[in-house]
């Protein structure tokens, strides 16, 4: 992730600006933005404060003829770029610097930013769909539905943005919908999807086939796990089945149907009675294994654990307050951008906080950051 390639994608992001009044190049902001960003700005005011301290360095990236921008200016600039072409752009850059190998888990998943609702003037918050590939930790793509059960419209419009090739595409029960499998399939993907009351037949179908008895008793390719964390342990079944006779009709509605997963999952609390079993049902269009069926049920909640709650945490997405224009989806493009980066850097091993402290802190770390 080489910040000169970012640069150059950035560069064809549309000015809305008039000619004659434009001071700081757009480059430049968001060179900027992103780069404080990176050392934990958290609104405009820090990042104008971080451009007055490392113009020097900024510099060595970017022109900055005008100096630092005003925090209104930033605040303005980011508010005016259309989201969908920063959404594109983000996308291409991320094509460029990473490449999706065969079989690589691609999770998709929502997050809702608390932060952007505004009452006085009843806009809700901004739900933002992302693409996350649970092997490198990094996002490849981003996009924005006004509502969670805008899910449906937007994921395909996300899965456009993209090049899944090859690719396992795992997305929870919102996302199992005809459509989304069928795009899934046109582009050379693999799906799969959970599956839930908003598909009954389905649902049904599994419930029906796959009462708990047989699946505790299950002959044919099963795979089981155990985690022990924190004085309690947690035992994992899974079973991968072939598509039986009940299920034949499905494959006419699903591109691709190949087989069905069923996870059953309960905890244990030291030596006390397991708590009751949770079942999750799977449709697949991969041949895929039970041991398989494991590896990618775990990595699909990797989105959760190492990207929300790591935008949370680490840089206090849901506490920003940035509502301006179309600011608030674009600053969350721009907190993307500076994750990849941090997670691209390995050679300091601490968490997204510390490297943010530590890029704040030393240029040359920030440079070795920005070099990918």
């Amino acid at each position: 992730m080489k910040t000169p390639s970012l640069v150059e994608h950035l560069s064809v992001i549309k000015d809305f600006r008039q000619g004659w009044k434009i001071e700081h190049k757009l480059t430049d902001i968001l060179l900027l933005t992103i780069c404080a960003v990176i050392c934990g700005a958290e609104g405009w005011d820090e990042i104008e404060d971080f451009g007055e301290e490392k113009m020097d360095f900024l510099r060595s990236y970017g022109d900055f003829e005008a100096g630092t921008p005003s925090a209104d200016t930033i605040a303005r600039v980011v508010g005016m770029i259309s989201p969908k072409q920063f959404q594109r752009v983000f996308a291409d850059w991320m094509q460029e610097c990473h490449t999706a190998s065969a079989g690589e888990v691609i999770a998709i998943d929502g997050k809702t930013l608390r932060g952007s609702y505004d009452k006085s003037r009843k806009k809700g918050a901004i739900h933002m769909i992302s693409a996350f590939s649970a092997a490198n930790g990094v996002v490849l793509g981003q996009i924005k539905t006004e509502e969670k059960s805008n899910e449906i419209t937007a994921i395909p419009e996300l899965l456009k943005l993209l090049n899944l090739h090859g690719c396992l595409v795992t997305i929870d029960a919102m996302g199992c919908q005809k459509k989304i499998a069928l795009e899934i399939i046109n582009q050379g993907a693999d799906y799969l999807l959970a599956v839930k009351a908003n598909q009954p037949r389905l649902c049904d179908a599994f419930t029906a086939h796959f009462p708990m008895h047989k699946v505790a008793t299950y002959e044919g390719d099963s795979y089981s796990t155990q985690e022990k964390s924190h004085g309690r342990q947690e035992t994992r079944h899974h079973i991968v089945s072939d598509l039986p006779d009940a299920f034949f009709d499905f494959t006419y509605e699903w591109a691709g149907l190949k087989k069905l997963g069923v996870v059953v999952s309960f905890r244990q609390e030291s030596d006390q009675i397991p708590e009751d079993a949770t079942v999750r049902y799977y449709i697949c269009s991969k041949d895929i294994s039970a041991r398989e069926l494991a590896a990618a049920a775990r990595q699909h909640w990797f989105i959760e654990t190492k990207l929300h709650w790591c935008l949370d945490v680490g840089m206090n997405e849901d506490a920003c307050r940035v509502r301006r224009d179309m600011a608030s989806e674009n600053l969350a493009g721009i907190r993307h951008i500076a994750m990849n980066y941090l997670k691209g850097e390995t050679s300091f091993k601490a968490g997204i906080k510390r490297k943010q402290k530590k890029a704040a802190m030393s240029e040359s770390y920030l440079a070795t950051v920005l070099a990918g």
